[in-house]
C-alpha cells in the first residue's frame, strides 16, 4: 500500500492530532480527510456502550462519504460504576474491507459536582468550560486534563486509543494476508 487515505470523523483538534500523530509515525504516505461526522447518540454519552456506537458510527459514516481506505471515529463520554462516574473514550477503526476494531482507553473519576450537573441532563464540555471559567476545554485538555493537573491531556489520552487500533488493525491484516 503506497498511500493510505484515512477519512476522520471529526475536526475536533484534539482528535484529530492524535490520529495525526499516530498514522504519521507508522506510514511515510498518508494523508487525512477531516469530517464533522454524526455519531447518532447523545450529546453526551452516559455508557461505554453508547460512547462505543458513537465511535463506531463516526467511523462508518466517514467512510462512506469519502473515498479513503480506513475510517476513524473516536467518541468522549462518561460511565457510572460502583465507584463513581469515571470519563471514558472509545475509538473504532473500520476499513474496506469489512474490518471493525475497537479500542478503549484510560478512566478516570470525575467529581462528585460534576458527575451530578451530568446526571441533571448537562453535557460534559459545556460543563467543564463553566467549571473552569475557559472556553473550548473539549477541544484542548478537556476534562481529563484538568482533573489530572495536565498530566494526561485529552489528546494523550485519544493518542492512546489511536495506538490500540492502529496496532489491532495491522495484526489483523497481517493475519488476514498470510
Amino acid at each position: 500500500m503506497n498511500l493510505l487515505k484515512i477519512a476522520i470523523g471529526t475536526t475536533n483538534p484534539a482528535k484529530v492530532q492524535a490520529i495525526q500523530k499516530v498514522f504519521e509515525e507508522q506510514y511515510k504516505e498518508v494523508q487525512f480527510q477531516c469530517l464533522k461526522t454524526e455519531s447518532h447518540v447523545s450529546e453526551q454519552p452516559m455508557t461505554d456502550q453508547e460512547t462505543i456506537e458513537g465511535a463506531l458510527n463516526r467511523a462508518k459514516n466517514v467512510l462512506k462519504v469519502t473515498d479513503c481506505d480506513v475510517g476513524i471515529g473516536l467518541e468522549g463520554g462518561v460511565s457510572e460504576s460502583l465507584y463513581g462516574m469515571f470519563v471514558c473514550n472509545w475509538g473504532a477503526l473500520v476499513d474496506r474491507q469489512g474490518n471493525e476494531i475497537i479500542g478503549g482507553g484510560a478512566r478516570i473519576a470525575l467529581p462528585n459536582e460534576i458527575s451530578r450537573e451530568l446526571k441533571a441532563g448537562k453535557e460534559l464540555g459545556p460543563l467543564m468550560d463553566e467549571y473552569t471559567q475557559r472556553t473550548g476545554i473539549r477541544k484542548k485538555e478537556g476534562a481529563v486534563g484538568i482533573f489530572t493537573n495536565g498530566l494526561v491531556t485529552r489528546e494523550t489520552m485519544f493518542l492512546h486509543v489511536v495506538q490500540l487500533l492502529l496496532g489491532q488493525w495491522q495484526y489483523k491484516t497481517n493475519v488476514q494476508n498470510k
